[in-house]
């Protein structure tokens, strides 16, 4: 490496690892010195900006990252557009490597940056470091995007594509370059001023090095438990892969090669079912990167006239968990609590906003962006717009999950809304998830006075179902 050798900045953004780090290892191979760079760039998102959930992730994430580069990563708060061009001028650097995002907001500044940086002779690589498949490269034989997930994952993916590419190494041998005139991530203001999140730090780690903790324990204890235990909120049997997912601490490529290897010891119905968990977080980036619109409007233009309700005491009640279901607001305080959500959850406290209370699936969207720690734009938009039934492969509008005969199908003994529930912990498995069904004197047993220590259902299930499905017809010309 000569002595005098401009520097290859690399601009981590959502990849925030070195292993299968495929601009870090493509810098690597330069024999040059490597500048890590990261910038919070809030300006370019704009209502976009990362939720405060997110925002403590990205702060731990970013210290364990500048950890393993020596504390040579370089930090700015500001517009990447402005930011990064002056760097490589300031730095000399010829050349800036990075890994792809697929956000419209992403695509749109990258363009501007990759342009500029062109014009001033500064060579400019992307690489895919957060997809299995590229969106372009899974299309139906006329060149047009799936819009139902099964064939784009059993035919686009598995049958048309090349099997994803294995996890690069850990380069080695690389300088790094330190320049001064950044921060280090503590100066982002990344943490909350108010300690909130302390029951979010007691149930995760984040940073590289957690997350392939947590994918190999997931692989030797529980992937052989998926299919099935996937359903169970009351268990712990999904992988929790998704915020170290989100934020690139371990690679898909990673989780897809490791999850492969387990073929001999694990049931083929387990394997494939987490396969295609992986399939549809690949599907929302592809229908996010053909439909950009689809951050704030329905994917079915019919929903466009949809009677969405408007009523922001509706809308706080389930936002903290007052709804009067047990099933909703366990899960509504899940999040609070832990920012995360267990996903057959989702979809019921996302069916009730939508269908039951009739309140627009946007509303819930904003609300799991800012308390999700694995809040990602793509896998956040199309759930809901899935839940909600204005999406494409979407559940069918008359699909309204019942809280409480799903709070029985799968959390059956009524542990997990006793675990964030706690008002309603002494009452029988029989009425834990419908307390109104109770008699008085079981109420009184348990300490429940309904109304009182734990409200009344908002909206009678039946009803309010036969509203939406009203609604729903208005917009169908049935």
């Amino acid at each position: 490496m000569s002595e005098n050798a401009p520097p290859v900045i690399v601009w981590f953004r959502q990849d925030l690892r070195l292993l299968d780090n495929p601009a870090l290892d493509a810098a690597a191979n330069m024999q040059q010195p490597i500048l890590p760079v990261y910038v919070l760039d809030d300006e370019s998102a704009g209502d976009r900006r990362s939720g405060e959930a997110s925002r403590w992730w990205l702060h731990q994430s970013l210290e364990s990252l500048n950890a393993s580069l020596d504390g040579a990563l370089l930090c700015f708060k500001g517009n990447a557009q402005e930011i990064i061009p002056r760097l490589a001028k300031n730095t000399g650097a010829d050349a800036v490597f990075w890994n792809r995002r697929y956000e419209p907001w992403c695509i749109s500044r990258d363009k501007v940056i990759k342009s500029e940086l062109q014009q001033a002779k500064i060579s400019v690589r992307s690489f895919n470091g957060s997809l299995l498949f590229e969106p372009w490269n899974v299309t139906k034989a006329d060149g047009s995007p799936y819009k139902v997930f099964t064939p784009y994952f059993r035919k686009g993916c598995l049958q048309n594509s090349p099997e994803p590419r294995r996890p690069l190494p850990v380069p080695e041998g690389y300088e790094l370059y330190r320049e001064r005139g950044g921060e280090v991530p503590g100066d982002l203001d990344l943490m909350p001023s108010i300690n909130w999140y302390e029951g979010i730090a007691e149930r995760w780690t984040p940073g590289e090095e957690a997350a392939l903790q947590r994918l190999d324990s997931f692989l030797e204890t529980t992937l052989n438990e998926y299919a099935d235990g996937r359903d169970r909120p009351d268990l712990p049997l999904t992988s929790r892969l998704s915020p170290h997912l989100h934020f690139g601490e371990v690679s898909p490529n990673t989780v897809w090669h490791a999850a492969k290897k387990c073929a001999d010891s694990v049931t083929e119905e387990n394997l494939d079912r987490f396969l295609v968990e992986l399939g549809w977080r690949e599907f929302s980036y592809a229908l996010l990167y053909y439909f950009p619109s689809m951050v704030t409007e329905n994917l079915q233009k019919k929903f466009d006239r949809f009677p969405w309700r408007q009523d922001e005491a509706d809308l706080e009640r389930w936002q903290r968990g007052t709804t009067g279901y047990p099933m909703v607001d366990a899960g509504m305080r899940e999040l609070w609590q832990t920012g995360y959500m267990h996903n057959r959850v989702r979809m019921i406290t996302g069916s009730f906003l939508v269908k039951n209370l009739m309140l627009d699936w946007r509303a819930g969207e904003r609300w799991f962006w800012d308390t999700l720690v694995d809040a990602d734009q793509a896998n956040n938009i199309a759930g809901w717009q899935w839940v909600a039934g204005s999406g494409a492969d979407a559940a069918p509008y008359f699909r309204i999950f019942n809280p409480v005969s799903q709070g029985r199908k799968f959390d059956p003994d009524g542990e997990y809304v006793r675990r964030y529930v706690p008002e309603l912990a002494g009452l029988p498995k029989k009425y834990i998830h419908a307390p109104w069904e109770a008699p008085a004197n079981v109420l009184d047993d348990a300490g429940v006075s309904l109304g009182d220590n734990y409200p009344g259902p908002m909206v009678d299930i039946k009803p309010s179902r036969e509203r939406a499905l009203a609604a729903f017809k208005s917009i169908s010309g049935q």
